[in-house]
């Protein structure tokens, strides 16, 4: 079996605990921040948003490669991300965000 440690939450609270992975086709969050991203970077070759937070919403990792980070420094794309995502961060916890360019 393979495990994996997720984060569930309990009345806001974010606990750790030991579940089962389980494939599944995203959650309603995963599947809105994913749709504004690829609005938002057209050029982007690769968008993966993650649910951390057990499906509640409150912590997402997100990775995006796109040519739109070109000549940006890192805490620059970052910066775009935030502000692609401005509204539905308000209601995140956290968020882990990964950028980079396509390897050609």
């Amino acid at each position: 079996m393979n495990w994996a440690g997720r984060m569930l939450c309990r009345s806001g609270i974010l606990l750790l605990s030991r579940t089962q992975r389980t494939l599944t086709s995203g959650t309603n969050g995963e599947i809105k921040i994913t749709q504004i991203l690829k609005e938002k970077f057209p050029l982007a070759s690769f968008v993966k948003v993650v649910d951390i937070s057990g499906g509640c919403g409150a912590m997402y990792e997100i990775h995006v490669e796109s040519e739109e980070f070109k000549d940006k420094r890192t805490v620059q794309q970052h910066q775009m991300i935030n502000q692609a995502l401005e509204n539905e961060i308000k209601a995140m916890h956290g968020l882990r965000i990964f950028t980079s360019l396509p390897k050609h």
